[in-house]
């Protein structure tokens, strides 16, 4: 019997953490209850490995953001940013990238793995990776994917590296430059960035820092720090976070739970909750979901609409992120961990392949929320 290689790996990450650099939230934060991660099965792992299969070779269609310096410009997708050129756009590419390295580290002998291998071996190459780096230095590209798709190749680069197998190493010593090119951007960009982005979409800053902080600590302190230092710049002294104006009719992150699930990142336990309280006072003691209704997709074919079936499935993994930011006798966790489970109910639900509009990146979501990523697992 294969055990899934998440849960060899607790013990040790538990371990890990103490190493991880300003991590006070790691040493006291308690283990909660995850109903949604012991849905992925190997069955549901295949499918949503499926859905990545079907998409990050698949060129059109394609929604390109790019900026043409001269007529050599006007080229396919593919010679424009020969790794990433499928999955419609390119950040969606990448964490079709990301889902299938970590469905790979979770079930790393399941039916779907060769085709998995053989995908990213045939996309991640030297050759193209130097393509990705030339685009995205060309004149005028400084905004491209920033911060979003950003965030999502360096989680590709944890991934990666953090796989114990010789393919996964190649992989990742081909991925190298444009991971240095992304930390390189990013740097440039956090000092002059003087206002958080706080939408529901690409542009959102609490979403993108999130990410890239669970990357920079093991990987690169300095970007950790500047990080964390626009963290507390930004966020430690907002309050009543108004989220009964959420969602927006095509978010797919939430601008409130999303910040809180970055601070818990950076405070202790004690902090973060007084913290909590003052940004979302609102929040119940009681075991019931209904404070946070789920977002409802009206047509699944319109692609900006079916943003709402990621919306749900984000804020199930940062409500359980917020929880177990908490002390063990906070008694919001018990509403925060209810309305988890059924927004991950909503959200896996969707997870179908049905309609591309939602198949070429909520298998991602999905993926994200039942390996458990954003805690660390």
């Amino acid at each position: 019997m294969t055990i899934p290689f998440h849960r060899l790996r607790r013990s040790v990450a538990a371990l890990a953490s103490f190493a991880a650099l300003a991590l006070p939230h790691r040493l006291s934060a308690q283990p909660i209850a995850h109903d949604a991660s012991d849905t992925l099965d190997v069955v549901t792992a295949a499918r949503f490995a499926a859905l990545a299969l079907a998409c990050v070779q698949k060129e059109y269609p394609n929604k390109i953001s790019h900026i043409l310096n001269s007529a050599a410009d006007i080229r396919p997708p593919h010679e424009l940013t020969p790794t990433f050129y499928g999955c419609y756009d390119w950040h969606s590419s990448v964490h079709g990238h990301w889902m299938l390295v970590r469905l790979l580290r979770t079930y790393p002998t399941a039916s779907f793995a060769k085709a998995a291998w053989a995908a990213l071996q045939a996309n991640v190459t030297p050759a193209h990776i130097a393509g990705e780096v030339a685009y995205i230095n060309a004149t005028g590209r400084e905004t491209f994917e920033r911060p979003y798709g950003f965030a999502w190749l360096l989680q590709l680069g944890a991934e990666l590296r953090e796989t114990p197998t010789r393919d996964a190493a190649t992989l990742s010593a081909a991925l190298g430059p444009l991971e240095a090119a992304v930390i390189s951007r990013l740097k440039s960009w956090l000092p002059k960035l003087a206002y958080p982005i706080r939408e529901g979409e690409h542009a959102q800053t609490a979403f993108a820092f999130g990410l890239i902080l669970d990357y920079a600590r093991t990987r690169d302190p300095a970007l950790a720090q500047m990080v964390i230092a626009k963290v507390r710049e930004f966020h430690l002294h907002d309050k009543d976070c108004p989220i009964a104006y959420e969602p927006s009719g095509q978010d797919f992150v939430s601008p409130c739970i999303a910040e809180a699930d970055l601070v818990r990142r950076v405070l202790p336990p004690k902090e973060f909750a007084t913290w909590l309280t003052a940004f979302l006072p609102r929040i119940p003691t009681t075991n019931s979901a209904a404070w946070l209704p789920i977002g409802v997709v009206t047509d699944k074919t319109d692609g900006k609409l079916a943003h709402l079936d990621g919306l749900n499935l984000s804020r199930a993994w940062m409500l359980e992120g917020i929880a177990s930011g908490l002390p063990a006798n906070d008694a919001r966790r018990r509403a925060l961990l209810a309305a988890a489970r059924v927004h991950a109910a909503s959200g896996l639900a969707a997870v179908t392949g049905a309609h591309y509009e939602g198949g070429h990146w909520l298998g991602s979501f999905a993926t994200y929320l039942t390996t458990r990523r954003g805690l660390g697992i």
